[in-house]
């Protein structure tokens, strides 16, 4: 493992070939098929805080910062990451804590409130980076206005480190809600939670997240979550009671929006798939997998799904019902053969691979990982 602490020491890895593995700390390495032949390069080299202006709601740190204290810092200002980003490791049975901001960028996480305040692509202003070519460059800007050339910052949120290599970010961070408060309906099936779900949704409530657990505090809750001042939620509270029958204040809200996030209601040895697909498809397709447990976040746009049923049968319902599944836990041999992301069309595919040639001309960042 090489862990550079300069842009010029990171530039003269990627020169010298690869594959090379980027790696921030290691939340996520039990996601995609195993690198053995890989030199793993540790990113934590680029870590701390660059510059952080409060009222101007701007961010910008070393990639190899850990989440932890990114949240911690903007916190004490009263502020928060809009998109919600989380630690892997309750999911992945990792150590609490390693996951960096980079690691999250480039993974593209995000967590329940993803359903009002968007993803981390929407929150990225800029980066600075190292190509395929070992060159570095700059993009983005660190005001919110920037329209000027292409905006790679959404095309790298989410790549997986497989076009360039992360050094610094400019996050635009945005006030914390003073109150927040969860409503659950109890009781409803798969088609009438996500129905309740997109009433909320639909209505001047302004509900932060929405997800249905089957399996919760004795069976199946309907969560919604209402964020701001305390009057302001007490009228919208009241605006939902109106819509959906049976709703009800929840006091374990964290426990609830955490299982949400992490899908700790699920069984930690079978494989887990996330499932990004149409959220009105939401309950025809967990139908379609046969004894298989779930969760919905994002109103039923996101699927956790645990299931031992063939690969290729939850993807291809995933794409009947207008989505994809990704492979994020299985046993080592699983994940060797199975593609962590789906696969795409070759017209997609296509696409990609010349978008990757063009940062990453030799296939330095190719390790095999998501093939």
């Amino acid at each position: 493992m090489l862990r550079p602490g300069t842009i010029e020491e990171l530039c003269d890895i990627v020169m010298r070939g690869g594959p090379v593995r980027l790696r921030g700390g290691g939340s996520k390495d039990a996601i995609g098929a195993p690198t053995p032949d890989a030199t793993v390069v540790d990113m934590r080299g680029f870590a701390g805080v660059i510059d952080y202006d409060p009222p101007e709601l701007v961010l910008t740190v070393g990639a190899g910062t850990p989440l932890a204290e990114v949240q911690a810092l903007v916190a004490s200002e009263g502020q928060m990451l809009a998109f919600d980003p989380f630690d892997h490791a309750a999911i992945l049975g990792g150590e609490p804590g390693q996951a960096t901001i980079g690691g999250i960028i480039a993974a593209g996480i995000a967590g329940p409130a993803r359903l009002s305040r968007g993803g981390a692509r929407d929150h990225l202003l800029g980066f600075t980076a190292v190509s395929g070519r070992g060159e570095r460059f700059v993009a983005g800007a660190k005001v919110v206005k920037n329209v000027t050339g292409y905006d790679l910052s959404k095309l790298v949120t989410g790549s997986w480190g497989r076009i360039v290599a992360l050094t610094e970010l400019t996050l635009k961070v945005l006030p914390a809600p003073r109150e927040q408060e969860t409503w659950v309906a109890r009781g409803l099936s798969p088609a009438a939670a996500v129905a309740a779900m997109a009433t909320a949704l639909g209505s001047a409530a302004e509900v932060s997240a929405a997800a249905h657990l089957p399996s919760w505090d004795g069976g199946a809750v309907t969560a919604l979550r209402l964020d701001g001042f305390s009057h302001s939620i007490e009228a919208r509270a009241k605006r939902l009671a109106g819509l959906i029958d049976g709703l009800s204040h929840y006091p374990g809200g964290d426990q609830l929006w955490n299982a949400a996030r992490h899908a700790s209601t699920l069984p930690a040895d079978v494989p887990l798939w996330r499932v990004i697909i149409s959220a009105g498809k939401a309950p025809a397709f967990v139908e379609t997998i046969p004894d298989a447990q779930w969760l919905f976040d994002w109103a039923g746009g996101l699927v956790w799904l645990a299931s031992k049923v063939d690969p290729q049968v939850i993807r291809r319902a995933a794409e009947i019902a207008g989505g994809h599944a990704t492979l994020i836990r299985a046993d080592a041999a699983t994940r060797a053969e199975v593609p962590a992301l789906h696969p795409q069309t070759k017209q997609v595919a296509a696409l990609e691979e010349s978008v990757r040639r063009a940062f990453d001309p030799a296939g330095v960042f190719e390790t095999g990982r998501f093939n």
